[in-house]
């Protein structure tokens, strides 16, 4: 048993996650039971399940849905965005030596993430020995990205794979603008938003890269709701670059809105928490 502790590194979450979740609260009835349809759909080939980062009862529900479909014998592997990819040698390591999700967490697990919320998952895949694959974008490449653009992270084939050398979809750069802007309390400096959004698309394109091969295996993919979504997230990238492939995206949400952004949705309590603006706007 591995009992050595060297953390990985992840990058910034920031305050997108929560202010995006504190302004999606209202409207829904929230849900302590799994909205039904989740359990009867077929498995798909991939599966794309959101997250509030610290939502406690979506992490549950999210679990129980994994939980039940592995049980009855699906067998995919787990690819999670709470793990860089530049640490996947760790992951693997963690994977063979270790007995129980805690000594994964100690051996290939980063700072800033509450990582008792995930022990369920990791749990369930060293029991099931369904693989865990690091789903994240890695530190040095994301300040390259920031600095260089989207395709200064891939080689050729994935520049190919997913156009990258022509222009960004503007609808697809218009809606993650957004979504930044918001995320930051509407007080992100404007210098800063491009390359914060070519980080964003970079990490939905290699976590969809990253999926892709794991194939011919099915694949779940354990990630915020804002990279699972089909619009604009690891959902769009994975239909320009394999548009056969069945993909379904599931957001667990505080509040009941989708608009097109999911195939389905879960709804979850709100979560309590300080306002996420408060201390930008001191």
């Amino acid at each position: 048993m591995i009992s050595t502790y060297k953390p990985g590194i992840r990058l910034t979450l920031g305050l997108a996650a929560a202010a995006l979740a504190t302004g999606c609260a209202s409207g829904g009835k929230p849900a302590a039971t799994l909205a039904p349809g989740l359990l009867e759909a077929a498995n798909p080939q991939v599966l794309l399940l959101g997250e509030v980062h610290d939502n406690a009862q979506g992490h549950k529900l999210r679990y129980e849905l994994l939980r039940q479909r592995v049980e009855a014998g699906w067998r995919p592997s787990l690819v999670m965005e709470q793990f860089d990819r530049e640490n996947q040698d760790l992951l693997n390591k963690a994977q063979k030596g270790c007995l129980d999700a805690q000594c994964v967490i100690r051996v290939a697990g980063g700072a800033r993430w509450d990582w008792q919320l995930y022990y369920p998952v990791i749990q369930l895949a060293l029991t099931y020995q369904l693989p865990l694959v690091a789903g994240n974008l890695s530190r040095a490449d994301a300040s390259r990205v920031v600095r260089d653009g989207v395709a200064s992270s891939f080689d050729p084939q994935g520049v190919k794979d997913y156009k990258l050398d022509q222009p960004l979809p503007t609808a697809l750069i218009s809606a993650q603008q957004r979504e930044i802007v918001t995320g930051h309390c509407d007080m992100l400096p404007e210098m800063m938003v491009g390359g914060m959004v070519n980080a964003q698309v970079a990490r939905d394109i290699w976590m969809a890269r990253i999926i892709r091969d794991q194939l011919p295996r099915d694949v779940v993919l354990i990630a915020g709701n804002g990279h699972v979504r089909k619009d604009i997230g690891v959902g769009y990238w994975l239909h320009e670059a394999a548009p056969a492939l069945k993909v379904r995206s599931v957001g667990f949400i505080e509040g009941g809105d989708n608009g097109g952004r999911y195939d389905s949705i879960q709804t979850v309590a709100p979560q309590t928490r300080d306002d996420p603006c408060k201390q930008v706007r001191k």
